[in-house]
């Protein structure tokens, strides 16, 4: 029976090990590669799942500005800019038909420890779906020396966003962007 204990014991401690994981995860922060690909992941969720917004906020600065531009009443484009905690309670922590956003190319422009990343994606409701839309992320992000922080990121999210230009688009992730750096 003190066997039995044991291994409950066991796998309770390791289950609640996986559940707190402590964020950033260093793979998260150290390359503009590491942080874009989370940035991706931490919105992505299938149906009835949580996003992960503890390890998205780990990515981001404490002051950092999420920007949308929203169709207004009017039909003409207005500008929303909040707080990351703002933009997680609008977005909702699950995700009630699944939603998939993924990176299909970059740009990034560095100086120092500034960097601007124009990146080019494509979501889905499901992982192995079609793609429902494209669109561009502007993500402004600094280097404090010891890993990257965004400050802050943007996109238009009007009703009637114009499709992504093809020159966005070339070789995904390939001619314009391959994930390096352009100086």
């Amino acid at each position: 029976m003190s066997r039995t204990i044991t291994v409950l014991l066991f796998g309770f401690t390791l289950s609640a090990t996986v559940q707190a994981q402590t964020y950033p995860l260093a793979e998260d922060v150290e390359t503009v590669d590491g942080i874009m690909k989370a940035y991706y992941e931490v919105v992505s969720a299938p149906p009835g799942e949580a996003r992960n917004w503890a390890r998205d906020r780990s990515l981001h600065h404490p002051e950092a500005q999420v920007a949308i531009v929203r169709t207004g009443e009017d039909g003409k484009p207005l500008l929303d800019v909040m707080t990351l905690t703002d933009f997680h309670g609008g977005s909702g922590e699950v995700t009630e038909e699944g939603f998939f956003e993924y990176e299909i190319n970059r740009i990034v422009q560095r100086h120092g420890s500034v960097a601007h990343v124009w990146s080019v994606y494509e979501w889905k409701h499901t992982e192995d779906g079609d793609p429902m839309g494209r669109g561009v992320n502007t993500i402004q992000m600094y280097h404090d020396g010891n890993r990257w922080w965004i400050t802050s990121w943007m996109y238009d999210g009007t009703r009637d966003a114009p499709p992504v230009p093809e020159k966005y688009l070339l070789g995904s992730r390939g001619e314009l962007g391959d994930g390096g750096e352009h100086r």
